[in-house]
């Protein structure tokens, strides 16, 4: 698979619309090419222990941050410069645990009322799984680093979709 967008979500609380930031890399001819990131104010408005341990962000960090509509509307139209027929479902999105991350996008829309894209996704976890067996775990920064990428700054949405990006060239 030469030509996907890897993606990657973190979210300020246990409910799924929550997502607080997003990172996009793209991926054209097996190379990655360009990204991005935004802060989101995350629905509902609060942060839970557990995520701000996971990934550091906080109330301040988002509280003055767009919501997801606007951040959203940034975000396709960067990844459809690139791909401009993107959601004629034509090139994928990529995650690692795809499920949470669709989950996420899924339930953002829904929180706005906004239709749903026809965006199809493939899961770097599920296919690390047949393609590298054995491994200790199938997480994020245990398959990165089986395929020869350093996860330095894991659960920052930008570091994870790029390691995501990485993981897919090796084993899509």
């Amino acid at each position: 698979m030469k030509d996907f967008v890897a993606i990657d979500f973190e979210t300020a609380n246990g409910q799924r619309s929550s997502v607080c930031s997003v990172g996009i890399v793209i991926v054209q001819g097996g190379e990655m090419v360009d990204s991005f990131y935004a802060l989101i104010k995350p629905m509902p408005n609060y942060y839970s222990w557990f995520c701000q341990q996971v990934h550091g962000l906080g109330y301040d960090d988002t509280n003055d941050a767009d919501e997801f509509p606007e951040v959203w509307e940034q975000a396709m139209k960067f990844v459809k410069s690139y791909f401009p027929y993107i959601e004629d479902g034509e090139v994928p999105f990529v995650a690692h645990n795809a499920g949470f991350d669709k989950s996420c996008l899924s339930a953002a829309y829904a929180t706005y009322d906004l239709a749903y894209p026809c965006i199809p996704f493939m899961d770097t976890c599920s296919a690390a799984r047949r393609a590298l067996p054995g491994l200790q775990d199938y997480q994020l920064q245990t398959v990165s680093a089986a395929c020869g990428y350093d996860l330095a700054n894991h659960h920052h949405a930008l570091a994870d979709a790029e390691a995501c990006a990485w993981i897919a060239r090796e084993i899509l």
